[in-house]
């Protein structure tokens, strides 16, 4: 357990080390330190009467047809409205940013951790492949992870106290930020382990997420595809991670809704499954 917690904690020292690391939790203390002072709201009843950002004045107003008049009327936005729209937007934020950034601030780490002559002197301590590989795996996991509650957590604490509205199921974005970084990272160390260039896993796993947009899309692509073809594009549908469509599970749940269905985010856990247990076996068997 020794040797696994100092395989650990090197990984936390490297990540807090480089500046990439230190300079998104600079990035996410002043979004919602920014958004703490910036936003006021003049509550009315439970309804949002006015905001204001940044010095500038907003009328938040959803529309309502008067049948007597014939015309639209403006009523108060309500404060449940408001908080499923705001949380919403900085989960999109977080979600996109996070993981892109998250990636790419990780990467060196990957390709450091398997360089010539220091991966031999890691593998000549007394601790098992999979266990150092899992001290860094973890290491990471637990970063994303500090970072996405600190930012996540610091708007929801922030909105909370100025609206009086606590809606503890925007929480869940933190772990759903933390498990889908944690799938696409899992391209980024493979391929790095078969083929010892960090920058190819990147470029993949930026390829895999750009072309899950198309994935999402299924439903508005199979019907004008030859049955062949659907059942190649279905094929991949299946087996790559489905991290657009992940998005809407978690405004789904964000809004109080039943989620319309898992699958994206169960097939993308798959799919991660796998792609770490081919690492895993590609590093215990590599001769470094």
């Amino acid at each position: 357990m020794t040797t696994l917690s100092g395989s650990l904690l090197l990984t936390f020292r490297e990540l807090w080390a480089m500046r990439l690391t230190q300079a998104m939790l600079v990035i996410a203390s002043l979004a919602w330190l920014l958004l703490s002072f910036a936003l006021n709201m003049d509550v009315v009843e439970g309804s949002l009467a006015a905001v204001r950002i940044f010095g500038f004045d907003t009328t938040p107003t959803d529309g309502v047809f008067n049948e007597d008049t014939g015309e639209w009327m403006s009523q108060a936005l309500s404060l449940d409205k408001f908080m499923i729209g705001i949380n919403t937007f900085v989960f999109g934020a977080a979600y996109f940013l996070g993981t892109l950034l998250g990636l790419f601030a990780t990467m060196p780490l990957i390709n450091g951790f398997l360089e010539y002559g220091r991966i031999d002197l890691l593998l000549s301590k007394p601790l098992s492949r999979p266990r150092l590989l899992a001290g860094h795996l973890v290491g990471v996991w637990l970063t994303v992870l500090v970072l996405s509650s600190y930012l996540v957590g610091g708007v929801w604490l922030s909105l909370s106290f100025k609206t009086g509205v606590w809606m503890p199921m925007f929480l869940m974005a933190i772990p759903i930020i933390t498990v889908m970084f944690a799938v696409m990272y899992a391209v980024i160390l493979s391929v790095s382990i078969i083929t010892r260039s960090s920058g190819l896993g990147l470029v993949i796993t930026y390829g895999l997420i750009f072309f899950s947009i198309v994935l999402a899309s299924h439903n508005q692509i199979v019907p004008v595809l030859s049955n062949t073809n659907a059942a190649i594009f279905m094929a991949f549908y299946h087996v790559l991670p489905n991290f657009i469509e992940v998005v809407g599970v978690q405004a789904q749940l964000v809004e109080g809704t039943v989620v319309t269905s898992w699958y994206p985010f169960i097939s993308s856990l798959l799919f991660g499954f796998v792609t770490y247990g081919i690492g895993f076996f590609w590093f215990s068997r590599r001769d470094f």
